[in-house]
């Protein structure tokens, strides 16, 4: 996984270190690998942080954990930090951070990189996410890797790591060629065509390329008649005149008849158009640069399984090639028994032209879940035929379903699944009416573009907030909320600090030397918070889970929201109070800014 940094500003890190330290001086081998559990006190009357180490190590050193919390305590250098630490129940060590401690830290997080270091080690990582379907439209199901894969995509660059997204587009085979025969049929001028038009050829193309032969052998099992089967032998030959026409298509395709590539780019344009601007909508970083489809390695399919054959790295099994993992029972199948590839192999070709020309050491594909047999037999795969070496890392993030309120796989009302565009249009058009509710003043274009902030925001916030592995229901109501986990109350978080610098007609710089006070328990709140941004930033690269970076801007939102309603900022009791608490409260605007920008999600000033 991606190596983390430690994050020298947040103070659970520091006393994590120090408890390590003390463990080791007290009990030295005894104490093994000791973890110094610390974590946020539950009640801030027994101080900032806690640690539990005592009782799992009483367990192995055989002594009473009061007594091991006391060693721990005995051998601690931690006078910069803390006050005298305090030793509660069996065995719980509390800390308190010295305010002073506090607001160094918070000056060394109040940078321009806001405490976020980059990483010694960098790595050249490709990002494999989005995986649109040339011809098609998007769909609900493409929004979970898109947002999750640009997203990982973002926190790995703040940290200095080379990422290269790849949009592993399907342009390539019978499907393709046979919407491409059936505008042909039509006469459909390729030049006036648009994205709807190219959608309904597909669907006509590939229903009318699906013969019943089940239909047909039911016909004669159960001898339903001759007009029966006049009607299903007209089908299953209408349908296998259409797979014969996209076959001839596909052959001048792969040998690069000129007409038939410029149709067929005319597809993938026409495409790729309208996924750009669904990207645009989206506000990730995903452009045509990083197009790269399975035609990318067409020319490398039969080469590679010709390689892998004589250097005795695959075998023939009953006319396939395959290769065999071991502890697993089905092989991994690169070509069937017909001559046709599939898409392993393209993934296997993919791999090695990502190694090997893209340079890579990282490979992170954000995939359904329902993938996750596919890609342990292909990265296995991989290394037993030699393609990824031992310094190179393959990572799987499988992700879950997107539900209905009925638990089931989010479609329209007659199954079908719901388009992309659709779902953006439906959260714009409920969050404009949120926000005229809310403030009735906006003009018409401010409330469009509020509107479109807050109800991209609010879809994106809720996936990304999710473990990314499980399910979850989707419910416009819940997103859109202005009060909970949700991506429009951190917007409004963040308006409402952009609200007191405008009344108090200042900028940051009137305040960047203020001295921070932090006298009040909900200013050293504010603080604790807002010194856990790196380490958040660290736990969603290692972990590549962007919900690390939503809990802490949740997290902020609400330390901030209780700092507001008992700390006044512009009717402070004194002007250095005043100074202070605008200090603080830029440093969170630019904290939840930084944040919600790695997420992927637009601020807005007002709304």
């Amino acid at each position: 996984m991606i190596r983390p940094v430690m994050a020298s500003v947040d103070p659970a890190n520091l006393l994590r270190q120090r408890v390590r330290d003390a463990i080791v001086a007290a009990f030295g081998d005894a104490a093994g690998d000791a973890d110094a559990l610390i974590a946020p006190s539950r009640n801030p009357q027994f101080g900032d942080f806690q640690c539990n180490a005592a009782m799992p190590l009483a367990k192995k050193l055989g002594k009473p954990p009061r007594d091991i919390a006391g060693s721990i305590v005995e051998h601690l250098d931690i006078t910069d930090l803390t006050d005298e630490p305090t030793i509660a129940g069996p065995g719980f060590i509390n800390f308190t951070l010295k305010t002073m401690c506090l607001t160094k830290l918070l000056c060394r997080l109040d940078t321009s990189d806001l405490g976020i270091e980059k990483t010694d080690a960098p790595r050249r990582v490709v990002m494999d996410l989005s995986s649109v379907n040339v011809a098609k439209q998007m769909h609900v199901g493409h929004i979970r890797s898109t947002v999750i894969g640009d997203s990982l995509s973002n926190v790995l660059e703040r940290l200095g790591h080379t990422v290269i997204r790849q949009n592993h587009l399907g342009d390539w085979g019978v499907p393709i060629c046979m919407t491409l025969s059936a505008l042909h049929d039509a006469n459909v001028d390729l030049d006036s065509l648009d994205m709807e038009m190219l959608s309904d050829a597909y669907r006509r193309a590939t229903s009318d390329g699906k013969p019943d032969y089940k239909g047909l052998q039911a016909v004669h099992d159960f001898e339903l008649g001759p007009k029966t089967e006049a009607e299903l032998q007209a089908q299953v030959d209408g349908a296998e005149q259409v797979i014969a026409k996209a076959k001839s298509a596909l052959l001048k395709l792969q040998t690069g008849d000129a007409q038939t590539v410029r149709d067929w780019r005319k597809l993938i344009d026409v495409t790729m158009v309208e996924c750009g601007r669904i990207y645009e909508r989206l506000h990730v970083n995903i452009t045509r640069e990083h197009d790269a489809g399975e035609s990318t390695y067409r020319d490398k399919l039969a080469p590679l399984v010709d390689r892998l054959l004589d250097a005795g790295l695959a075998q023939v099994s009953q006319g396939a090639v395959i290769i065999w993992i071991d502890d697993v029972e089905e092989p991994f199948i690169l070509r069937k028994s017909d001559g046709g590839f599939l898409y392993a192999t393209t993934d296997l070709a993919a791999i090695e032209y990502r190694v090997g020309e893209l340079a890579c050491d990282q490979l992170i594909y954000v995939v359904d879940a329902r993938q996750r047999l596919h890609f342990r037999l292909l990265f296995a795969a991989a290394r037993k035929v030699g393609i990824i070496g031992d310094a190179v890392e393959t990572v799987h993030v499988p992700f879950g379903s997107i539900l209905g309120p009925d638990g089931t796989p989010l479609k329209t009302r007659s199954g079908e699944n719901i388009r992309l565009t659709d779902l953006l249009d439906e959260a714009v058009s409920r969050a404009a009416d949120v926000v005229a509710r809310k403030n009735p003043d906006l003009s018409d274009d401010e409330r469009r573009q509020v509107a479109e902030a807050v109800g991209i925001g609010a879809i994106k916030y809720a996936d990304l907030a999710q473990d990314v592995a499980k399910d979850y229901v989707f419910t416009f109501d819940r997103m859109l909320a202005f009060e909970g986990d949700t991506g429009p109350y951190l917007l409004n978080a963040y308006v409402r600090i952009q609200s007191i610098f405008r009344k108090a007609d200042v900028t940051s710089a009137d305040f960047t030397d203020a001295e921070l006070l932090l006298d009040q328990p909900q200013e050293r709140a504010l603080a604790l918070a807002m010194l856990q941004y790196p380490s958040a930033v660290e736990s969603t690269a290692a972990k590549l889970q962007p919900h690390h970076l939503c809990q802490f801007a949740y997290s902020l939102a609400t330390a901030f929201a209780s700092f507001y309603e008992h700390c006044p900022v512009l009717r402070a009791e004194t002007d250095d109070i005043k100074r202070s608490r605008l200090r603080l409260c830029d440093l969170t605007s630019r904290l939840l800014a930084d944040a919600l920008g790695l997420l992927g999600i637009r601020t807005i000033d007002r709304m």
